[in-house]
This record gives structure tokens, sequence and C-alpha cells, in this order.
């Protein structure tokens, strides 16, 4: 694998715009949160924010761009952490001739840039091409190599993926891909594809509209594409200046599988419900959800007062049991007697 940088003219100029309205990263006492400007970044942005907020004052800053752009945000200290993709790092970031690195190998090689990856959500989000079920069936269509043979079909791919080291340019060459695709916006695809405007789109796996728009989801079967599991990308300084925020987000690692990952989704882009709601139902959900193997912190009172049924998945989450097992909230400990627990 050779390791190198990717250069930052535009990024810089971008996060230089940023770094200009925000006090320095050692001094500013608010953790200071990015995401890209598609919807599960923004609802992952927006899941470790109200997490960390619960501890120490955060921001999140939403929309900022792409994978350049958010990674020298975070160098030059224009944000402390972000959601990102294990694979996109290796192949965007580190440039590895390949992806299969562990988690740890990568964090590793970050080092040296003063930047780490921690925190393993729980679930991935891969690059996959789709088409319509009815283009599928007539055409018999299963698998990615299936569209070397079908040189009519008119391709429609997101901007970033027409130009990413893991798109475009490396798929059409591992499936012999002849045809010219057509650059949309990643947002437009669904509706273009449905529209009959293009045969062929790219997508996330957990997008929410592949089984609104019955989308046949094409077999990678020269496996080109690398796991993509969620991580975040912080500051190498981030755990010393916001102890307590960070350990408050380690304890979201695993809790996010891909079908809640694709309800999340669902919520924003087929609910239109806003990103900060989505989260706060989120971290509610994970809360009630409780068990004695689980390690999420949960406020007691907060509990009570929401009127959570009495139990014992639940109360051993916190630092004392409660007088009673009854469903009857008369007989739940007083507000204020519980605590967040690591």
């Amino acid at each position: 694998m050779r390791r190198r940088v990717a250069g930052c003219w535009r990024p810089c100029l971008i996060v230089g715009t940023l770094l200009s309205a925000l006090p320095a990263a050692g001094a500013d006492p608010v953790l200071r949160i990015g995401s890209k400007r598609f919807t599960e970044s923004t609802i992952l942005g927006e899941i470790l924010t109200q997490t960390a907020q619960r501890v120490t004052p955060a921001q999140h800053v939403p929309g900022m761009g792409n994978t350049a752009i958010l990674f020298e945000a975070l160098r030059s200290g224009a944000i402390d952490l972000y959601p990102e993709y294990l694979g996109t790092i290796e192949l965007e970031i580190l440039h590895h001739d390949q992806a299969g690195a562990t988690l740890a190998q990568v964090d590793q090689e970050l080092a040296p840039l003063g930047v780490g990856v921690d925190i393993a959500l729980g679930f991935q989000n891969s690059y996959a091409l789709g088409v319509r079920r009815d283009t599928a069936q007539a055409l018999h269509l299963d698998r990615i190599s299936d569209l070397a043979g079908q040189p009519q079909l008119r391709i429609g791919l997101s901007h970033e993926f027409l130009g990413r080291s893991d798109g475009w340019p490396g798929l059409a060459r591992r499936y012999g891909l002849t045809v010219r695709p057509t650059g949309l916006d990643h947002g437009l695809a669904y509706e273009a594809l449905a529209a009959h405007q293009v045969d062929v789109i790219d997508l996330y796996t957990t997008d929410a509209k592949i089984a609104r728009y019955g989308i046949q989801v094409l077999q990678d079967d020269r496996r080109y594409f690398p796991r993509y599991d969620a991580v975040v990308m912080f500051r190498r300084s981030v755990p010393e200046r916001f102890p307590q925020a960070w350990a408050a987000l380690k304890q979201l690692a695993g809790r996010i599988d891909q079908g809640r990952m694709i309800e999340l989704n669902s919520a924003a882009e087929l609910d239109h419900r806003a990103a900060r709601d989505i989260a706060r139902s989120f971290s509610a959900a994970v809360g009630r959800r409780c068990d004695p193997g689980l390690r999420f912190a949960i406020d007691c009172s907060a509990a009570i007062s929401a009127g959570w049924r009495a139990s014992t998945s639940c109360w051993c989450c916190c630092r004392w049991p409660p007088r009673a097992q009854s469903g009857s909230r008369s007989a739940w400990p007083q507000p204020g007697g519980g605590a967040w627990v690591a």
C-alpha cells in the first residue's frame, strides 16, 4: 500500500473561509462536529452532536462538502470530528492501492497527520449500482458485469462518484464498461431513474429510496467496492480537550446497524423529518432499549418525567436500583436521583 495525502487547493480555500469565523481549536471550548452534504452524514453528525451536548457545549456544522473538504477542515482545526467511512479513508485520504486495513491500522497511519479514527458505529454503507426492477427483469440484470453487454443503457452518476478513486473510473476498468455516464445530483437520481431519464444510477446501500422506488441493486460480482464501515474521524487532541464528550461518543460504538440507519434515512427522505428531531428520537429509542449489556448512559430523572415504565433492564443502567418493579410512576425513585454513568 502506498501512502500519500491528496493536495488541497480547493478545500484549503473553503476551509480558510471557515477558519476565519472560528476560534483556534486549542482555545475553543465548543466541540465542533462537521458533516458532508448528504442525508446520512447530516443525521450522523446530529447524533454525534446531541450525544456530546449532554456533557459539553457542541455545535454541528452540516453540509460542508465532500471528503477532501471535511478532511482539510479537520486538519486545519475548523472542526474537531466528523462521521466518515473506513473505505473512503483508505482510498480517498490515504490513497491505498486497495482497502482492507483494520480500524487500528488506519488510525495508526493517520496519527502523524494529527488526526485519528475510532468508534465504529455498527453498519457499513457501500456504493452500488441500481436499475429499475422492470429493466432488470427485461434484460436479466443481476450483476454489475451484466451491464457490459448492454451498451444502450444510459448511466447517470453522482458528480462525486464520477471523480472518486474508488468510483467510476476504476469500476469501469474492472468491469469493462465503455458507456460514457452522465453526471447528476445524487438527491435527484432516484427520481430521474423512475422517470426513465436514465437507466442506471449509483447509490448508497443504506438509501431509503431503494425500497420506495423498487430498485434492483446489482451484485458487485467482481468485488470492486471495499467495506465502508461508518466511523468517527477526529483531531487527536479531542479526547484530551473533551474527555467527557469523548467518553459519551464512544458509547455509540456498535449502536447503529444497517437496518436502523435505513430507518433514520427514511425518516428524513421519505417522512421529511428534520435531522435534529431524528437524532433526538434515536437517542430516546436507544435509552428505552437498554439492557444489562448496554453501556449507554441514561438520565433516570428524564426517564421518569417521560413516563417510562420501571423495569430491571432499564434500571441496570443507573447507579441505584428502583424501589419497586411496578409500572406505576408513584413507585419510582424521585427525579434527581439518577446520574449519567460510563
